[in-house]
């Protein structure tokens, strides 16, 4: 995919990670309108063995291209990779970094971060870029979930989480609920822990988007995933562009203070394809954007189409940032999770505090003038 550097222009600004290199987890499908399954549908669909064989292209294949020199990975060393890499197992608790095959679990558990991956190990999704394993019905919720991960941050000293899941198709609500109270829990153990969720579709349904919603994240995202071309040959049929574009616009009708996304690149998708993904995610009011390579997790999954190279990361960064985004992470190792808490992201929610703060004492000061 070749980026035309001259036509574009510069201004001074979707769940989990479960590509085999990918922005966002099954933990990230998203849905298309005129994809969506009604509830019904969607149980039936799962049901079918024949649903997961289906979900595997035919042609899929080991790709044959031979891997850039920017994209090796050091493992994993040092005392807080391994305090972290404890904590999480003796907890039983399940991380997208693992779960997902995530290039940048060395860097973010030396750092002493971590991505947790709630509702279990399981997404009741077949998407075909995912490394995330799949299965008609999820494992049985654990109640405990939400105070095993608050005390395992609050264990670490952890400023900054994200929280994300598998999709849970198999329970009434989603799941949507159990993750809320995960947000709830970590919030009440950890006060001014910034919390970072990416969820999943939920088949459109704003009532459970609003759950979310209401429990306080500081960032709302849900992962895209590739441009609209591609969103049938790359994703589960009950996920789609529409729908995902109509989760992210409901989130911040809903009240989400930022709103974010993701796209995997290397799949077949030109620049033009993306410049219009761009346009599509701010005219649903996204905030936040990150680009990264997709990498082939098995001869099972997608073939990867090309390597984008590190220059043309940086060219879709400042196109992002032409159109009015907030903030874009771009990069082959970028994940829709990748270092969610450092840089201008963590520079732009303190602002936004302190602007809501400014806000709210000015209004108190109005109030008690006029009386």
């Amino acid at each position: 995919m070749s980026i035309p550097l001259t036509v574009l222009s510069t201004r001074s600004s979707g769940s989990h990670d479960a590509s085999g290199l990918s922005g966002s987890s099954g933990v990230s499908n998203s849905f298309c309108a005129s994809d969506s399954f009604s509830t019904s549908s969607a149980s039936s669909a799962i049901s079918s063995p024949s649903y997961f064989a289906s979900s595997i292209p035919s042609d899929a294949s080991v790709s044959t291209l031979s891997k850039p020199h920017w994209l090796r990975i050091k493992p994993g060393h040092g005392a807080a990779f391994k305090d972290v890499a404890s904590a999480v197992h003796s907890r039983g608790l399940v991380t997208v970094c693992e779960e997902a095959h995530c290039p940048n679990l060395t860097e973010c558990w030396s750092g002493g971060t971590a991505t947790f991956m709630v509702l279990g190990d399981t997404c009741t999704r077949g998407c075909k870029f995912c490394a995330v394993k799949t299965g008609f019905r999820g494992q049985a919720v654990d109640p405990l979930e939400p105070d095993k991960i608050a005390s395992a941050v609050k264990e670490w000293g952890l400023e900054y989480v994200v929280i994300t899941s598998v999709d849970r198709d198999d329970l009434p609500d989603q799941g949507a609920e159990h993750f809320a109270e995960c947000i709830l829990q970590l919030k009440a153990q950890n006060p001014g822990l910034m919390v970072e969720v990416l969820t999943p579709d939920f088949r459109g349904n704003l009532d459970c988007v609003k759950a979310i919603v209401t429990a306080g994240p500081d960032v709302f995202a849900h992962n895209v995933e590739t441009v609209s071309r591609l969103q049938k040959s790359v994703r589960d049929p009950r996920a789609g562009y529409a729908q995902s574009m109509a989760v992210l616009k409901g989130a911040k009708t809903l009240g989400a203070a930022y709103t974010k996304s993701s796209l995997m690149l290397g799949l077949g998708e030109t620049t033009a394809e993306v410049a219009q993904a761009l346009d599509d995610l701010r005219a649903a009011d996204v905030d936040i954007v990150t680009f990264g390579q997709y990498l082939q997790p098995s001869k099972l999954h997608v073939p990867v189409v090309e390597y984008v190279t590190p220059t043309q990361f940086d060219a879709f960064k400042e196109m992002a940032e032409s159109k009015g985004f907030l903030y874009c992470a771009s990069g082959p190792f970028v994940r829709s999770s990748y270092r969610a808490g450092e840089f201008i992201l963590n520079g732009l929610l303190e602002k936004g505090r302190t602007r809501s703060n400014e806000a709210s004492i000015l209004k108190k000061s109005a109030i008690e003038n006029k009386i």
